[in-house]
């Protein structure tokens, strides 16, 4: 009889003890997982860190929709070609000196 009640004791007890460990499991990756609460203050060093990329990259698609736009075959800025054409077709005669204009 001693056994029959032992096991008894062991099948009540074995459900609480199994829902301690899976809620135990849920709360230390809710603080400590790769989701969790400590995770959080490198996220936001990590959204910073993007803005600022994200910010440089903009500026240099602006830069280059500027540029974009001179080289518009219906109305090309002459200086901006003339460079570009000199430049890539080596055209450039010992005696001048070119000025690049970086906008």
């Amino acid at each position: 009889m001693t056994g029959g009640k032992s096991i008894s004791l062991i099948r009540r007890a074995a459900i609480p003890a199994v829902a301690l460990v899976v809620l135990g499991t849920f709360a230390g990756h809710a603080v400590a997982g790769p989701n969790g609460l400590l995770a959080w203050g490198g996220y936001h060093r990590d959204l910073q860190s993007r803005k600022k990329e994200l910010a440089a990259l903009e500026a240099q698609k602006d830069e280059l929709q500027h540029r974009s736009a001179l080289l518009d075959p219906k109305k090309a800025d002459p200086d901006m070609a003339d460079e570009l054409v000199r430049r890539d077709l080596g055209l450039v005669r010992p005696d001048e000196v070119i000025v690049p204009l970086d906008k």
